[in-house]
Order: C-alpha cells, then structure tokens, then sequence
C-alpha cells in the first residue's frame, strides 16, 4: 500500500517525492541539482495527476540530507515555483530511504 498522492475534498497531500524515474531507478546519483529536477518532475506529475498544479500547492516540506545543497535547492525550486511562495519547511536530516538519495520534497495543495 503505497499512493503518491491523496485527495480529500479539494485538497491534495503528496507522498514524500524522490528522485526516481518512472522505472524505479535512481536519477543523477551524487548529483543533487540533477536529483532536484528530478523530484520537482516527479511532484509535477503526481499533483497533476490529482487535478492539482504547482500553482495550487499552499505547503511545501523538502528534507535535504547536506546543507552544502541548500543554494541548489534554492535554484531549481525556482524554477518550479514561479508563483506567490507556499509556506515551507526545510529541515536538514541524516538520510533519506535510500542512502543515495539526496532530497526528497512533500507538498500539499489546494484546488478551486
């Protein structure tokens, strides 16, 4: 039992998103901006697929497992949100899942 994403009403609450590809493999292994884009696909995807965009999400939680990325982080995110900012949290953590994995980003939004 595992859902990328649930919808309760007009609300969407995303799975924690990892930088995996569509066929389970690890993408840009050691290198955080390419794991970034990767999970921001990935969340991309999973709130579309719930009627939702970027646009809709109100809260955004992100764990990083180096604090050296936190200016990666910060670029690619930008890219992805180019909208009024969700409230946000960040925290910085030992290991994620998979030791290989350096981000993993969950959200929730809000759909009209």
């Amino acid at each position: 039992g595992y859902n990328h994403a649930w919808k309760a009403g007009n609300t969407v609450f995303t799975a924690g998103q990892t930088a995996l590809d569509k066929d389970g493999n690890l993408v840009g292994k050691g290198d955080f901006v390419a794991q970034a884009e990767q999970v921001f696909k990935n969340l991309k995807t999973v709130l579309s697929a719930s009627g939702a965009s970027l646009d809709d999400v109100v809260k955004v939680t992100t764990y990083l497992t180096r604090t050296e990325d936190l200016a990666g982080f910060r670029e690619v995110r930008l890219r992805y949100f180019t909208g009024e900012p969700a409230a946000s949290t960040l925290l910085i953590i030992s290991a994620l899942g998979n030791p290989n994995m350096l981000i993993e980003v969950e959200a929730i939004a809000v759909v009209d």
